[in-house]
């Protein structure tokens, strides 16, 4: 048996899945000030019973990152970054304390200028008196040489917690991309570490000694371990869970689009014959562009708790969330209370919902019953526009899925799939705003646990070999190894996929599981004079993502388990989004 987990910002869902269908599954609300108490009573429900050797692993995910980045409620984080000639770091600042030092390394890992140590050290001694308790350092071509990042982490760890180097992040080359990704590493760390301890220590308190995995952006898991020191990866887990969640019962020809309306955030992404889309540079969340691999994938600050008001005449929506909805003895009125108002949400204060709804309608000079219209047509257009955004983005450039590349290949949705607490409420207005058969996915209120707990293992390795200096190196994984003459693309792909097996099954992955391909094979020539001096040669190899193979069958079982009504659980042929 295998639990799927799902920290969000709004509720943590929990199930537990054997023999191919959820056998159990929670959902309660989740305390960021006390994670503990929730992750441990959503797993103390599901595990009620099972002995602790009936379960295999467990596959958690989380919006905790993406909505501190949504909201901006991130920790106080410093960034230090040396460039050398060519580039101005300054064009790329980040964050409030941010350092442009000396020193650089060129792009075949040579040093061209040396650190000033003593000036990374008044920089310590500035973030200590500043209350900088976490880092990022970056050297522009550290993926060639890392020598300065950890020099420049060595000295800031006396004063910080956390120091986390650009060359660990990515073995990407491009620089400002690799400055916003180390410095959200850093900012989330807190969050995260917080989140490793609850779930850490409400399964050990079960008595589960279990390998532990955490999904990351590009819809693949990663050890729970491993993500202390790489935060990052789980910024777009939440939404990476969604499209898991959905992959299973999407269209096998068509194009869908699945949106995950939570509490917090409404998440989206598109799937292309089951194939979800991918970030070719990487991921971007708030307005920062990383080198994070991930899933296509677009976040909003808009859902159900989000806070309602009026502004001189004109209805808003988010993006704070102020607590849960009113109906709930939230303080702020939300699109929930809207629910209640209209008579689609059930289980709390109506009359709550009601005096929350009053002051809006007030705002807006019309009846409460109006205005709960108002707000919740609102949300879905809101929602529809960002989809439609999207899908422009994706269309104006060349389309990759996780599986290859579709040349010239434009997204028209043929069925959205909707999921989330109220998505049952959404999708029929949805479907009426976009002419498209819209359904609730199987599990809709649990679907991104399930989708952590369907995630296959997903390991990347990046080989770099220079054969005129007689390096090869894998940066991401601290490996260098000398190398000869007549060291090729075949040695080069050989080593990278023993780096990448040995990866793969440290994260506690099966053999059986490992399912390598090369994603990326260079090599080109250096001539000095008239002679040939050197090859170089950059190789990255992967695993495949997608769904474990207990969970590959599970579309029908969880149909057949699923409590939906026949209507929501038919095939989905709708019409295209032609508009889009």
């Amino acid at each position: 048996m295998i639990i799927g987990l799902d920290v969000g910002g709004t509720h943590t869902d929990a199930v537990l899945i054997g023999g191919g269908r959820i056998l159990r599954h929670a959902k309660v609300a989740t305390d960021t000030c006390n994670l503990f108490d929730c992750v441990w009573t959503g797993l103390d429900i599901v595990t009620a019973g099972v002995p602790p050797s009936a379960i295999r692993r467990a596959v958690l995910s989380t919006t905790l990152t993406t909505n501190a980045i949504a909201e901006g409620k991130l920790a106080k984080t410093g960034v230090v970054v040396s460039a050398g000639p060519g580039i101005d770091p300054a064009n790329f600042r980040i964050g409030g304390h941010y350092y442009c030092v000396a020193g650089s390394i060129d792009h075949r890992g040579r040093e061209i200028e040396p650190l000033l140590e003593r000036e990374i050290e008044e920089i310590a001694e500035k973030f200590l008196a500043e209350d900088v308790r976490h880092a990022a350092v970056i050297s522009k071509f550290s993926v060639r040489n890392p020598k300065h990042e950890h020099k420049m982490a060595e000295i800031l760890a006396r004063s910080c917690e956390t120091v986390v180097m650009g060359h660990h992040v990515s073995a990407n080359l491009d620089f400002p991309r690799r400055i916003a990704t180390a410095w959200l590493n850093a900012a989330v760390h807190p969050i995260h570490r917080q989140f490793f301890e609850a779930v850490r220590d409400s399964l050990k308190r079960k008595g589960f000694d279990i390998p532990m995995f955490v999904l990351k952006a590009d819809g693949g898991t990663m050890s729970f371990e491993a993500s202390i020191d790489l935060p990052g990866h789980t910024i777009l887990s939440g939404p990476a869970a969604s499209v898991m969640g959905a992959l299973p019962f999407a269209s096998r020809t068509g194009d869908t689009l699945v949106i995950d309306i939570g509490g917090t955030t409404a998440d989206m992404a598109v799937l292309v014959g089951r194939a979800p889309l991918l970030e070719l540079l990487g991921g971007e969340i708030g307005g920062h562009r990383t080198l994070i691999r991930s899933l296509k994938t677009m976040s909003i600050a808009l859902g159900g708790d989000s806070g309602v008001k009026v502004v001189e005449g004109e209805l808003m929506i988010g993006p704070q969330r102020h607590g849960p909805a009113m109906a709930y003895g939230g303080p702020f009125p939300t699109p929930t209370d809207a629910l209640f108002v209209l008579g689609k949400a059930l289980n709390g204060d109506a009359d709550a919902a009601r005096r929350g709804m009053q002051p809006v309608a007030h705002g807006l000079g019309m009846s409460i019953d109006k205005a709960a219209e108002r707000v919740f047509d609102l949300c879905c257009e809101k929602i529809i526009s960002a989809a439609r955004k999207m899908i422009e983005e994706i269309n104006s450039k060349p389309v990759y899925t996780v599986k290859e590349l579709l040349s010239g290949y434009k997204v028209k949705p043929v069925e959205i799939l909707v999921l989330g607490g109220p998505a049952p409420y959404f999708a029929p207005r949805i479907e009426a705003i976009t002419g498209i058969q819209t359904c609730v996915a199987p599990q809709w209120h649990v679907a991104n646990a399930v989708g952590a707990a369907m995630a296959k293992n997903t390991s990347e390795v990046s080989l770099f070999a220079d054969t005129e200096r007689g390096t090869a190196l894998a940066p991401e994984e601290e490996f260098s190894r000398q190398i000869g003459k007549d060291f090729d693309r075949k040695a080069a792909i050989s080593l990278a996929l023993e780096l990448l097996r040995d990866k793969f099954l440290k994260t506690g992955a099966s053999e059986s599981e490992f399912d390598p391909e090369v994603i990326e094979n260079i090599q080109f020539s250096m001539v000095r004079g008239f002679y040939t001096s050197g090859r170089n040669i950059r190789v990255k190899v992967q695993t495949r993502p997608g769904l474990i193979p207990e969970c590959q069958d599970m579309e029908q079982s969880m149909f057949n388990h699923c409590p939906l009504p026949s209507a929501i659980r038919q095939s989905t042929t709708g019409n295209c989004f032609n508009d889009f």
